[in-house]
């Protein structure tokens, strides 16, 4: 069984910077991508980014493109999400997931991937 583990979350101003990591363990070498997603008050759980674990293909929402930067330490089995010039509008709960290999690919939809993280709470400050 796979298990994610996100942190890096906090409290910023707008316009700051937070690196989260996604720490994995587990069998995860089936794994075709990694993806981030963000649940905010009153809203659906949305798409952020993705990874794949070969080769380093990145997909972005539109709303972070320019300001966030999906990468992966494959030796370490961790993905990161480097975010700057965050926004209020930022603010959720972000949440590490991985899928179980089992093709098909659809790497923004929260529907495709097989494990989730806990989260970790990012706060965006005016």
């Amino acid at each position: 069984q796979v298990q994610l583990v996100e942190s890096g979350g906090g409290l910023v101003q707008a316009g700051g910077s937070l690196r989260l990591s996604c720490a994995t363990s587990g069998r995860t070498f089936s794994s075709y991508a990694m993806g981030w997603f963000r649940h905010a008050p009153g809203k659906e759980r949305e798409f952020v980014a993705a990874i794949r674990w070969s080769g380093g293909r990145t997909y972005y929402a539109d709303s972070v493109k320019g300001r966030f930067t999906i990468s992966r330490d494959n030796a370490k089995n961790t993905v990161y999400l480097q975010m700057n010039s965050l926004k209020p509008e930022d603010t959720a709960v972000y949440y590490c997931a991985a899928d179980a290999g089992r093709g098909s690919y659809s790497l923004t939809s929260p529907v495709w991937y097989d494990y989730w993280g806990q989260g970790t709470q990012v706060t965006v400050s005016s």
